[in-house]
Parts: structure tokens; sequence; C-alpha cells
């Protein structure tokens, strides 16, 4: 849908500079990603420490997307 962020409270109209950000932002958290599934993979090593830092991962790119966004605050 078109526009769509203008019908959803809280969101903002985003300027070229930010999108590029957050789509870089995005990039580098999907080749993260892929390390990680490497890591998941691999025999012998941490599996708990190795999903602890998926979580902190994904939860910093949550928050640097948001600094970039800047979404209302409640």
């Amino acid at each position: 849908m078109k526009d769509q962020h203008t019908k959803i409270r809280g969101y903002r109209e985003l300027s070229q500079s930010e999108i590029d950000l957050m789509n870089k932002i995005k990039n580098k958290a999907a080749e993260l990603g892929e390390l990680v599934s490497e890591l998941q993979s691999a025999d012998g090593l941490d599996q708990r420490a190795i999903a602890i830092g998926k979580t902190e991962l994904q939860t910093g790119t949550m928050w640097l997307v948001r600094g970039v966004a800047q979404p209302e605050s409640f």
C-alpha cells in the first residue's frame, strides 16, 4: 500500500539519507545473521553464548534503526 506509514500513528516521512542509513543497518544485520547461522551449525561451539549473541545483535539492530527512524514516544 502506498504511503502506508502515514496511516500508522507515530510514523513519519523519512528523508532519503535516513532511508539509506536504515537499509545500510539492515544489510549489515543480514550479513551478521549469515555469520550467526554459520556459528550455529558449527560443532563444538557454545551454542548458548551464540544464541545470546544473536539476541543481542537483534536488539542492537532494532535500536540502531529506531535511532534513525525516531518514532514518536508513547
